[in-house]
């Protein structure tokens, strides 16, 4: 096998894409070869005042409600998106769900996973507590900055 000669630069570029994208990973192959540059973020927005986005007795499958971004308050303790990408509440199809209404979670445990570009991020809990609301589907298109969750 020939010698990997390490391209710093590469390394730079992909690093640099990572922060512009606001993906949390990206591989490159080339020769055999494979680079791959991560990095981990959490994103947590939280609004003073609470805004009710689905019904109290309504399960963890409650769509998000669709208006304009801009006019809508973040629920307080709400966990929001870090990027715009498909949300997954399973790590696969017919899989249990990560999380439940109801449930404790401990910081850095996966809620969901959001699929963008192909690559599957885990967005894990930014805190212990208990998840009181859920506000998305499975499968669903979210945007930056969306509330997919609250944990209290």
């Amino acid at each position: 096998m020939a010698d990997f000669e390490f391209d710093e630069d590469l390394v730079r570029r992909l690093s640099l894409l990572l922060q512009e994208t606001d993906l949390t990973e990206i591989e490159y192959e080339n020769a055999g070869h494979r680079i791959r540059v991560a990095r981990q973020t959490q994103h947590v927005v939280a609004a003073p005042a609470a805004q009710q986005a689905a019904p109290a007795g309504q399960g963890p499958a409650a769509p998000a409600p669709q208006s304009d971004q801009s006019s809508e308050m973040v629920p307080a303790g709400a966990v929001t998106s870090p990027m715009v990408g498909t949300v997954y509440v399973a790590p696969e199809p017919g899989a249990a769900p990560f999380v439940q209404v109801g449930d404790q979670v401990q910081e850095g445990q996966t809620l969901v996973i959001i699929e963008a570009m192909k690559v599957m991020n885990p967005l894990p809990a930014p805190r212990a507590g208990t998840v009181t609301r859920i506000l998305v589907s499975d499968a669903q298109p979210v945007e930056f900055g969306e509330p997919l969750l609250v944990v209290e």
